[in-house]
């Protein structure tokens, strides 16, 4: 299951940096920056100014935005949803990034961002952190009505501070966040980068399984992996007492979220090939413990590394309760455990790693089959302005979105050997410049050859580490 949540957790490796510049035209700036932004900002109604600071020597916002829990009746219960916003001039284009989770802690520039040099309003997700109505009405929460919240956002920041250029951005669960935000609100924003964000439309016909068994380029990796796996679950009194012990040293309890340690053990190995090409890559092939030589130490130790044994306690899990529910209703989720044929005799939870058994019996929402196609069929018949990044052995790049007659204008690319963390700036050269100009021209901002000679690999703080989380 944590292959489902791996790409919110990692932690910024660009916090804190400042902003690229796109243009050699300089930008003009008041002469209080933050008093002149700050002006702004309390003209819309709603808005609250929780900090502001410089850094990077441009202005930074903490807010808060009162948003109607229920977009379908604005009259009722609201709730306060964290937004920042890194100013750069009110000429710049501003790029919309959310994580689909929770909000980043501090200051930081997504990849469109800094491409563009442009400002950045990041919006942390409904129903994540302190983001959530106080009713906790969890019908209340779907892409619909996060879309709405990004609309409403949007709306008033264009009215008060930048009439100009949009892209809506995210990683992951954020990129698809994004592209759900333009199926409801196409003219919210100008363009879309959307990176390794999977579209698993239908839920029962999953390719997951069989692309990680041809991830990377060596086939006795994968086979070590499949050994890994099934040693594991060989020893399982061991591993079991192991990860008891475990717990007991960590305070960490297994019992809420899967019912028992047993059950979250089965969960992490069936996470694993997932998690490792998730995050990993071919060079950490020699790394696995794949012989019958391993001892229960090595195993436990890997599975550490790769899926994380303190994700699959009750502590780790709770903070992610509003994606298990999302998927589970909508976004539909990887079926690992029915097609890791090589386990056959050795698995005993059929849905242990599946995003329904995270649910409480008592919020599990009824699966809408629907949504994701609908979302799909959108894209292939008037999807424009579309620019999406895969990584080659990345998990989620089996099921991916795919452009149909209808789009217009939109471009895919995926990073040679990359995984979730892929990037514009880990594309070759030509693919990285070719990609940089379109983002450029949809912006209106003059090309800068020098931003995209410049390699940038680093991983949006939306791509968080998780295991099958996206």
């Amino acid at each position: 299951m944590r292959r489902f949540i791996r790409f919110a957790l990692v932690t910024a490796l660009v916090a804190g940096s400042a902003l690229t510049t796109a243009t050699a035209a300089p930008a003009v700036q008041a002469a209080d920056p933050v008093a002149d932004v700050t002006a702004k900002l309390q003209t819309i109604p709603g808005l609250r100014i929780e900090t502001s600071s410089v850094v990077g020597g441009k202005p930074f916002f903490v807010l808060r935005y009162t948003q109607p829990a229920d977009h379908k009746k604005p009259g009722g219960e609201k709730f306060e949803q964290r937004v920042t916003l890194w100013h750069r001039d009110f000429v710049r284009p501003t790029v919309l990034h959310t994580t689909g989770y929770g909000g980043v802690g501090g200051a930081f520039t997504s990849e469109p961002t800094r491409l563009v040099d442009g400002n950045q309003v990041n919006v942390e997700q409904r129903f994540f952190n302190t983001s959530t109505p106080a009713s906790q009405d969890w019908s209340k929460l779907n892409i619909w009505q996060a879309a709405s919240d990004q609309h409403r956002i949007v709306q008033a920041f264009r009215k008060a501070l930048y009439a100009g250029k949009w892209v809506g951005t995210g990683a992951s669960k954020g990129g698809m966040t994004s592209v759900y935000h333009r199926r409801f609100y196409p003219n919210d924003v100008d363009a879309t980068v959307a990176y390794v964000a999977p579209q698993d439309v239908n839920n029962r016909h999953d390719s997951y399984v069989s692309f990680i068994q041809n991830a990377g380029t060596d086939d006795a990796c994968n086979l070590a992996l499949r050994n890994l796996q099934r040693n594991t679950l060989l020893r399982r009194p061991a591993m079991l007492a192991k990860l008891k012990e475990y717990a007991a040293q960590n305070g960490l309890t297994y019992e809420s979220t899967f019912g028992s340690a047993d059950r979250a053990l089965e969960a992490a190995v069936l996470d694993t090939p997932f998690a490792f090409w998730q995050y990993s890559s071919q060079a950490n092939c020699p790394q696995v413990p794949g012989t019958a030589a391993a001892t229960d130490q090595q195993l436990f130790d890997f599975i550490d590394q790769i899926s994380g044994w303190s994700f699959y306690s009750d502590e780790g899990t709770a903070g992610f309760l509003p994606y298990y529910f999302q998927a589970t209703q909508q976004l539909n989720w990887p079926d690992v455990a029915s097609k890791t044929t090589w386990l056959k005799g050795l698995l005993r939870y059929r849905e242990a790693g599946d995003a329904p058994a995270a649910v409480p019996d008592s919020i599990e929402p009824r699966h809408e089959p629907f949504a994701m196609l609908d979302v799909d069929l959108w894209l292939k018949r008037s999807g424009q302005r579309m620019l999406f990044v895969y990584g080659e052995n990345d998990p989620w790049s089996a099921e991916k979105f795919e452009p149909g007659r209808g789009t217009r204008d939109s471009h895919w690319f995926t990073v040679p050997n990359g995984n979730h963390g892929a990037s514009i700036g880990g594309l070759p050269l030509p693919q990285r410049t070719e990609a940089t100009q379109i983002l450029q021209k949809w912006m209106g901002v003059a090309a800068n050859p020098a931003v995209a000679q410049t390699k940038t690999n680093t991983i949006d703080p939306g791509a968080q580490r998780q295991g099958r989380l996206r």
